[in-house]
């Protein structure tokens, strides 16, 4: 490591502060499959696994079953084959069930001082999910909501205060 002062320090390095945490939860676990296989997956309470995306054979409930006692689902997680062993990073998520069907995949709820609105797949809406109201009304009175569909009537939920 060159100690030139001219170089420019992390943060982290010098002050001792502390680096924002990538995952909830780390763990390994013997499985087959090829080194760089990766397996990405949502476990949601339950016990129901969606496999978003794989390049693997493995079976995803091995990899859940690793996370088991370290984060409790629902989760996201990322599997990736090393040499030896399957590394799983999981982090905790947010799922809410809408009453009623939308007919998109994205939907936002903003909610500030002129009330609120909905835009889903980006367009404007006239229908705003009550669900995400009161998920919003429960961090701010002044909001975002964002809501990805996950399967069915199934969304994962993003809260931002406005």
């Amino acid at each position: 490591m060159s100690l030139d002062p001219s170089r420019q320090w992390l943060a982290a390095g010098i002050t001792g502060l502390a680096r924002h945490r990538e995952w909830d939860a780390v763990t390994t676990v013997a499985a087959g499959g090829a080194a760089g296989d990766e397996v990405e997956l949502v476990a949601l309470p339950g016990g129901r696994l969606l496999v978003e995306a794989t390049t693997s054979e493995v079976d995803p409930a091995l990899l859940a079953a690793a996370l088991a006692g370290s984060i409790e689902p629902p989760y996201r997680a990322l599997g990736v084959r090393r040499q030896e062993l399957w590394v799983v990073g999981a982090l905790a998520l947010e799922v809410v069930e809408l009453a009623a069907d939308v007919r998109g995949d994205a939907v936002e709820v903003v909610r500030d001082e002129t009330g609120a609105r909905a835009r889903i797949d980006g367009l404007p809406s006239l229908a705003v999910p009550p669900e995400l109201e009161r998920t919003g009304a429960a961090r701010s009175n002044e909001y975002v909501v964002r809501a990805q569909r996950l399967d069915g009537r199934l969304f994962e939920v993003e809260v931002e205060a406005l």
